[in-house]
């Protein structure tokens, strides 16, 4: 393409370039996307500098914008462009996408390079006039020096993602790394976030939040377009991929949190969460091993899974509750809180606390049928798992697996992300005799970040239902099989109530 052809396309705005490529891609082009192409040209067009473009996940978002950096390279090929996403990886993907587009879209063919060297997977540079050290585009994690960079836009996609802002340090080293941004920027230059809420202290709240000593929002003054699932009349802007029906698997598979935050692009305070004893299933069936099937049952409903959580305490010493918690699932995706443990040593003993407590978890997993026992081993339960192991032996129950981890999320975290997608979707059964331990009291009185709510067995809870019960590998044998990998069927006792 000569340089007069390309001057002649110079008039073809950015809804446009957007159509024509969607339609060599053979698919068409949503209203909304085009308001998002027509917002951010008119952005460029009047010289708006700061910008965030928010919208739900699914929307496309990350493809805009990179058929709008295409589009500014078209326009003038003597920009230069750095891409800052949470991760490299994820920066090199825009970048990947944005050569795709130069080389296969009618009005930017002829702005390839014929040096492969300026052609790489995490940089390029096109045909330019000018002379620069810089690439026409470059991708770099959020977290990489780019000091010495200069750039005329910065683009700065999902640069918030949970592994970067669910800790109260890493929302301030974000913060202190995209503040940064200004001293890589030529004067006048642009910045464009563009990203959903992944956190109540997000970079996108559109108000400060005096709590954490903010005077003013993080992007206070950027231009803002904002693009939630379904709008306040409740219509959703992309009815073709998501009828009423997808959404309402969307709300179930990722709980209510999640929904709001990703969906809905509202900053959720995990501080004012509840948990809604309400949604809680109960039943009274009891555990029943069929030993010719080899299937285990609660009153007539098959197991294919199972769990147990160990969250060690030494009551005395520190006031917490050591607790066990035992959780099946069925073939259907629900969960059964079948039986809690707040463990209580015999002081008349005189075996130590922590091999009487060994002994009481063997006990218990000797009774359920145990396929294997997680021990959670941050600070006390370091040495727990070995211990337990050698107590099996001593009980005689050498099919159940034993398990050490240490729980790297925030307590109150790991509580609310285990219990808000299955109580939403009321897929939470609780045999009646929970409700004689404090497990229930626990879940009405708490309160992220109150010191004094327990949460003994909400955390232990919480820590059976993370780790994915249904189809563990190993598993408690009878006969050479796994209870829980039999699809025989086999008869079991019936009092179960729904």
């Amino acid at each position: 393409m000569s340089k007069n052809e390309i001057a002649a396309l110079q008039v073809a705005g950015f809804p446009l370039f957007v159509v024509i490529w969607n339609q060599m891609q053979g698919v068409g082009t949503p209203k909304f996307h085009l308001e998002m192409a027509q917002w951010l040209e008119q952005a460029w067009e009047q010289k708006k500098t700061r910008l965030l473009l928010m919208a739900f996940r699914g929307a496309g978002k990350s493809s805009m914008v990179g058929l709008f950096a295409a589009w500014l390279l078209y326009r003038n090929a003597d920009l230069r462009l750095l891409v800052l996403a949470a991760d490299f990886n994820l920066a090199k993907k825009m970048v990947r996408n944005v050569k795709r587009i130069i080389e296969r879209h009618p009005f930017t063919k002829g702005l390839r390079p014929d040096n492969p060297d300026q052609w790489a997977s995490d940089r390029f540079t096109i045909r330019r006039e000018m002379v620069s050290r810089d690439p026409s585009m470059q991708a770099r994690g959020v977290s990489s020096n780019i000091t010495g960079t200069h750039a005329d836009i910065v683009i700065c996609d999902d640069v918030e993602v949970p592994n970067t802002c669910d800790s109260a340090e890493k929302r301030e080293n974000l913060r202190e790394r995209l503040a940064e941004i200004p001293y890589v920027l030529v004067a006048g230059g642009t910045q464009l976030y563009v990203g959903t809420p992944h956190d109540y202290y997000s970079i996108y709240a559109d108000r400060e939040r005096e709590e954490i000593g903010e005077e003013f929002p993080f992007l206070d003054g950027f231009e803002r377009l904002s693009v939630p699932l379904l709008d306040e009349n409740g219509v959703c802007p992309w009815p073709e991929k998501y009828p009423p029906e997808e959404i309402e698997k969307i709300k179930k598979h990722t709980g209510p949190n999640k929904f709001d935050q990703q969906m809905m692009l509202r900053e959720v305070n995990i501080l004012e969460s509840r948990l809604n004893v309400d949604l809680l299933q109960y039943y009274t069936g009891e555990i029943e091993y069929c030993i010719l099937t080899n299937d285990l049952y609660i009153g007539h409903q098959k197991m294919v899974g199972a769990c147990a959580w160990w969250d060690p305490a030494f009551g005395r010493a520190t006031g917490d509750s050591s607790v066990l918690a035992i959780v099946y699932t069925d073939q259907g995706g629900n969960y059964y809180l079948h039986h809690i443990e707040y463990i209580k040593i015999d002081e008349n003993v005189e075996e130590d606390e922590a091999k009487q407590q060994c002994r009481i978890v063997a006990h218990l997993a000797k009774k359920h049928y145990l396929p294997g026992v997680v021990v959670e081993t941050n600070g006390i339960g370091q040495y727990l798992p070995r211990m337990l192991m050698n107590v099996m032996k001593e009980e005689k129950v050498l099919q159940t697996s034993v398990t050490g981890t240490i729980a790297t999320k925030p307590k109150t975290l790991r509580i609310l992300e285990s219990f808000d997608v299955i109580l939403a979707a009321q897929r939470l059964w609780v045999n009646k005799t929970v409700r004689e331990t404090p497990f229930i009291r626990e879940m009405r009185e708490w309160r992220p970040g109150k010191a004094k709510c327990r949460d003994d067995g909400l955390d232990a809870v919480a820590g059976a239902i993370s780790r994915e019960p249904d189809r563990m590998e190993g598993g408690y044998r009878q006969g050479g099989q796994s209870w829980h990998k039999s699809a025989q069927p086999g008869k079991a006792k019936s009092d179960f109530e729904v």
